[in-house]
């Protein structure tokens, strides 16, 4: 049975680098000349008003900003480098210090695979609740997204919901990508800070982050603007993701694609520095390549790991944590497709160092949930955990007396050497190394015991419940902005 890991250690990993710093220097000149001479979309009053009160054009009609190169490279210096993500659990928090890759699960999945009956159907708030209690049971899962929809709430009440279930079913991290208005963000940050015990409490320990969506090519949503503007206002870290998508919402080529993504990101977090200068924000990205023959979304393909490594460089030029789009495979089951993707998906964005890493669970480019995958992802993510641990060089892992004692020709079966240092040899959960003939027998153990694994923690896990005042308070909030919502 393998070792339980917690998140990734790359304090010693191996330092691996796809673009040279001249080539990095290059995507961050285009960028600045993109944002510059073609803009980004704000269509937003309060992002409009800010920009121009800060020197940039913007374009009323349009809502397209152009923004001066030294402004957005002067505003970007102001973000912060280095801060923790707080969680229920203090134990827990996540320092994004640049020396850990923490692995979060995905969404907003509209499907679930049903862990009892294997059918596929659409999801549920209970579905919200039960994933983040598996999720808080894993110990490589450090953090949340909301993985799966609520399609059972109402539209006004639904986004808010699903962060509380979250909430309810775990004491790790919760960053969500469903609060999309100013109104949601300024409930769930009053939420955030119930929890936190307070609005400075919530600065000091933000227990909630925010993820935003651009809208590719070289546009923002209004409402994803003004939520992280309410965000940046409070201290609560928030991010923003491109998807740009080549030869369909960027370029056909990967550097063009990036040079898009990049604008779409590098924009929104400058005006958010200069709104609220040093206030914690992210890179965030999950770039792919249109499926030629389909036009769809999938995930996996080689552009995808090559956009996991570079846009870590990007981040770590600008001096900015990075939330990587990794996992998530296009495959329709965990099969092999799944295991390959997700691997080097995995890998690549681990490597190079990528602060936080999502999709663990998601199949079909990040429509359906499957319980027994986000098990087998947690595996995927222990093996890459073992290998960015790098190689130890010190007088005991040479081991020069346990050589000496074994001579030529022995073995180091009973050596006392290696009774105690194959404790940190890595060992499978659900990997499949038995003789040929009980794989025959048997050739579904592993996964079946990896669907199990999930119905077992589903029954038995009880996370540290919220209080049941606090409980009830969140409640009363998501009530009344709802009510508010609809008039009532």
């Amino acid at each position: 049975m393998t070792t339980e890991q917690g998140p990734l250690d790359g304090r010693n990993r191996p330092r691996f680098e796809i673009l040279s710093p001249a080539a990095i220097d290059r995507i961050h000149t285009a960028t600045l000349d993109v944002i510059e001479r073609v803009g980004v979309r704000f269509p937003s009053t309060r992002a409009q008003a800010i920009w121009a009160e800060h020197g940039a054009t913007v374009d009323p009609g349009t809502g397209i900003v152009k923004a001066p190169a030294a402004l957005v490279e002067r505003a970007m210096s102001t973000a912060p480098a280095a801060y923790t993500l707080g969680a229920r659990d203090a134990t827990l928090d996540l320092p994004l210090d640049g020396e850990h890759v923490y692995l979060g699960t995905d969404g907003c999945g509209i499907e679930v695979l049903d862990p009892w009956t294997l059918e596929v159907r659409r999801s549920a708030l209970a579905d919200v609740g039960d994933i983040a209690r598996v999720a808080d049971a894993l110990p490589e899962i450090a953090f949340h997204w909301v993985a799966v929809s609520a399609q059972d709430v109402a539209p006004e009440a639904r986004s808010l919901e699903e962060v509380t279930a979250v909430w309810r079913n775990s004491t790790k991290h919760v960053q969500t990508e469903s609060i999309v208005t100013a109104e949601e963000a300024r409930v769930a940050i009053e939420m955030a800070a119930a929890i936190a015990g307070g609005r400075e409490a919530l600065r000091a320990h933000p227990v909630l982050s925010l993820m935003q969506c651009t809208i590719s090519p070289l546009a923002h949503d209004g409402g994803a603007i003004d939520a992280g503007l309410e965000a940046a206002a409070a201290g609560v870290p928030v991010g923003y993701m491109t998807m740009a998508s080549c030869a369909f919402s960027g370029p056909a080529t990967v550097a063009g694609s990036l040079v898009v993504g990049n604008a779409e990101v590098i924009a929104a977090l400058a005006l958010l520095q200069l709104a609220y200068p040093g206030s914690p924000v992210y890179y965030a990205a999950a770039q792919t390549a249109m499926d030629l023959r389909s036009g769809a979304y999938t995930g996996g393909g080689p552009e995808d790991f090559l956009f996991g490594a570079v846009t870590n460089q990007l981040a770590d030029f600008y001096k900015v944590p990075l939330s990587m789009g990794a996992y998530a495979t296009g495959a329709k089951r965990s099969d092999w497709q799944a295991g390959l993707e997700n691997g080097l998906s995995a890998f690549m964005a681990s490597v190079v160092g990528s602060d936080m890493l999502l999709g663990a669970g998601l199949l079909h480019g990040s429509r359906i949930w499957s319980y027994e995958q986000m098990v087998l992802d947690c595996e995927i993510a222990s093996i890459v955990g073992k290998m960015i641990e790098g190689v130890t060089v010190d007088d005991a892992s040479l081991a020069l007396d346990a050589i000496a004692e074994v001579g030529p020709g022995g073995d180091y079966l009973t050596s006392p050497h290696t009774r105690t240092a194959m404790k940190g040899l890595w060992k499978p959960r659900y990997l499949d190394r038995r003789p040929y003939g009980a794989w025959e027998a048997d050739p579904d153990k592993y996964h079946r015991e990896a669907l199990e694994r999930a119905r077992t923690l589903l029954r038995d896990h009880r996370p540290v419940p919220l209080d049941p005042a606090l409980d009830a308070e969140l409640s009363r909030m998501i009530a009344v902005h709802a009510g508010a919502a609809t008039g009532a």
